[in-house]
């Protein structure tokens, strides 16, 4: 029997198609590895200890996570330094800041993690970031893929995450701006997943006696209401950023409510926190004040638009709060786009603060933004 001749022009047609398929999977390699290890973080039990670098800040920490029942736990401990603990179960967070003699209640979304929040692609994403697999190394006696997302452009930040072979789990994570420069790094001594992790694992070790309580328990979904009269948006965004959702929201030690925008490009984000400015004493002029903050990777902006007091706070380069902040004005009525959804199931930033220090409410320990 005679076999067919495949002609030459066939031998290319099929090499040429060989490799386009290789080229594809080896671009998706990398996403799945954020894919995994975005699962790992939210879905297995897990406790490590690392060092966290951050605005000139070294801190050791230990994480606690655990999955029983389909709620999620959480403690995060400082192990020098400040002392403060943060233990979150389900939605409902308790931050010990023996420092301040302060106890802060609070409720947030079930899924914004203690720990952070990891970079992740998707369709959003993929116009603003890049992402590939750079090497391959030994870290901790595990081998790990190194992979880096960077940005196309300076408004938001990069990442290098070193994700285990074995676990998924994250072995060391550098937040970097978009010349690579490091500004965040993240670096675990231990981290290993584990099955049992008992419920005398998420007391606190922090005496509250004399402590000073405060209580934030707005339930999650059912803020304040915004002005049906008013609604505040952005006349301009950078490339890639989107309202994701707005609401009201009264922050701790307030009575007041603000109100709260998210902007987001689908892995950084942006929140916007628009107040009514304290009337001047009789005969004093309404001056118009420009704040700036930079602590590490979190960049903070306040500027005045429509006689209220905005503020833009995130984990992402100054020029881009700036930015934001400058855009936002206020519109009569619903805007013509319909409403963005409750900041109920969004995670957004809380008001400048650091996990290490400051007031209010703790900041993720890696920024970016909530989880998509």
């Amino acid at each position: 029997m005679t076999m067919p001749r495949i002609r030459n022009s066939d031998r290319v047609g099929w090499l040429v198609f060989a490799m386009v398929v290789a080229t594809a999977a080896l671009a998706d390699e990398p996403a799945k590895w954020l894919e995994r290890m975005n699962n790992a973080l939210t879905t297995h039990n897990y406790d490590g200890t690392f060092t966290h670098w951050h605005g000139g800040r070294v801190e050791t920490l230990r994480i606690i996570h655990r999955v029983k029942d389909g709620v999620v736990s959480e403690r995060l401990v400082s192990l020098d330094g400040s002392g403060r603990e943060f233990i979150r179960t389900g939605s409902n967070l308790t931050c010990y800041l023996p420092d301040k003699r302060t106890v802060l209640v609070e409720r947030q979304p079930a899924d914004q993690s203690l720990f952070g929040n990891f970079p992740t692609l998707n369709d959003q994403t993929a116009s603003v970031y890049e992402i590939k697999e750079v090497e391959r190394m030994r870290l901790n006696r595990r081998d790990t893929h190194v992979i880096v997302v960077s940005p196309k452009d300076e408004f938001r930040y990069g990442y290098r995450l070193w994700i285990d072979e074995r676990t998924a789990l994250p072995q060391k994570t550098q937040l970097c701006d978009a010349r690579g420069h490091v500004i965040e790094q993240i670096v675990f001594s231990e981290l290993a997943q584990t099955s049992h992790i008992p419920d005398i694992a998420f007391k606190p070790d922090v005496s509250t006696d004399g402590f000073q309580w405060l209580r934030n328990e707005t339930p999650v979904g059912k803020e304040p209401a915004a002005s049906a009269s008013i609604v505040w948006n952005a006349l301009k965004l950078p490339p890639g950023f989107k309202m994701r959702a707005h609401s009201a929201q009264v922050l701790p030690g307030s009575t007041d409510p603000v109100d709260h925008v998210v902007f987001t490009d689908g892995m950084a984000s942006v929140s916007v926190f628009v107040e009514t400015r304290p009337k001047p004493a009789a005969g004093q002029p309404q001056t118009v004040e420009e704040e700036t903050a930079t602590v590490g990777s979190s960049s903070a902006y306040s500027t005045v638009s429509n006689g209220r007091k905005v503020t833009a706070v995130g984990e992402v380069p100054p020029a881009t709060v700036r930015f934001i902040a400058n855009s936002v004005r206020a519109q009569g009525g619903q805007s013509t786009g319909g409403a963005a959804p409750s900041l109920g199931n969004t995670p957004a930033p809380s008001m400048p603060s650091s996990i290490t220090g400051g007031g209010g409410a703790p900041q993720p320990v890696m920024g970016g933004g909530g989880r998509r």
